[in-house]
């Protein structure tokens, strides 16, 4: 079952969920735990350069996005997310806790029974 129009959800929730508690999360463990409570089982996850099926391989993507970065990078929503019909949208940016950003991005997420079906990562590239 899809979300109709009609139907009242928390894309904000969701989507900020997303960005804290799997792109922001260090811990694999924790990170696992929410994505098996935020994705579909099959879920995908579109990035740039690379597309993945499922749990395990969504966890194992961010496990590479997470080590590429320096560990004081944080991952920062940039006001709410919004959607309409099952789809959701957030920009956010990434830089240090206490610095500027130095990248910004927008998660756009199919959702469907309050659950993350495909999420389509876009990069902007370098803040200015």
């Amino acid at each position: 079952m899809s979300l109709s129009p009609d139907t009242p959800f928390d894309y904000d929730r969701l989507m900020r969920a997303n960005l804290t508690r799997v792109f922001g999360e260090r811990d694999a463990a924790l990170r696992m735990q929410a994505i098996r409570e935020l994705y579909a089982d099959d879920a995908v996850l579109n990035e740039p350069h690379a597309s993945v099926r499922g749990h395990a391989a969504i966890g194992d993507a961010v496990t590479t996005l997470l080590a590429s970065l320096p560990p004081a990078f944080v991952f920062t929503a940039v006001g709410p997310a919004s959607g309409h019909h099952g789809v959701g949208r957030l920009q956010w940016h990434s830089g240090p806790a206490d610095g500027p950003a130095v990248v910004t991005g927008m998660d756009i997420a199919q959702i469907e029974e309050g659950r993350i079906r495909v999420l389509t990562v876009f990069l902007d590239g370098p803040a200015s």
